[in-house]
């Protein structure tokens, strides 16, 4: 093949390499939403696909992470039933789960940015970043909208959100073992990381 092609070829197969990492996330978000769905505050369910949301970020990186997200997002919007519960359609924003779900765009981003900050990953930032971003940055989207659509406070709301917590914590140590043991066994994903490289010494 000649030198030009090839570089044509790379970034196509890269590309192509990238949208197939998103849907295959954006699946398996959907995916975790199913059989997992339990109601707690208001029909506002626990369900495991916010450890999907930290895996997407943790193993794709910033932009791929949150492009799962969008994707899926774009697919519901067209009426394909993959958020909890088999929901789907514009409907489900307005109501108050949206803020959650919406929330898992910016959360992939700041889960991928902080975990793939520098190569070779550290467990430390990982977890920082699986408790930052699929924790913290889903409840600030998340609480306001449940607070507006449910009629209550913000503390009220932060409050009755305390239910999700014990099993947030533990979905993002599930996701810091399964990405850490991802980069060991097939660390090819995390293209992010390895192009920023080791940090200068």
């Amino acid at each position: 093949m000649p030198p030009s092609e090839t570089l044509v070829a790379g970034p196509a197969t890269a590309a192509v390499r990238g949208i197939a990492q998103m849907a295959m996330f954006a699946a398996l978000v959907a995916v975790l939403g199913q059989p997992f769905a339990i109601p707690v505050v208001a029909g506002v369910p626990i369900t495991l696909q916010t450890l999907g949301v930290m895996l997407a970020g943790a193993i794709l990186g910033p932009w791929r992470g949150a492009g799962a997200m969008v994707l899926l997002h774009a697919l519901v919007v067209a009426g394909l039933p993959l958020l909890a519960q088999g929901s789907g359609g514009l409907g489900v924003y307005a109501g108050p789960t949206a803020g959650f779900a919406l929330g898992w765009i910016p959360a992939a981003l700041v889960v991928g940015a902080l975990t793939q900050w520098r190569w070779p990953l550290a467990w430390w930032r990982t977890a920082l970043s699986v408790a930052l971003g699929g924790i913290g940055v889903i409840y600030a989207c998340g609480i306001p909208v449940m607070a507006y659509q449910l009629g209550l406070t913000l503390p009220q709301a932060t409050a009755a959100t305390a239910a999700f917590l014990p099993g947030d914590l533990a979905k993002a140590v599930i996701a810091v073992l399964i990405t850490h043991a991802l980069v060991k066994a097939y660390p090819a994903p995390f293209s992010w990381a390895r192009r920023r490289g080791a940090p200068a010494r």
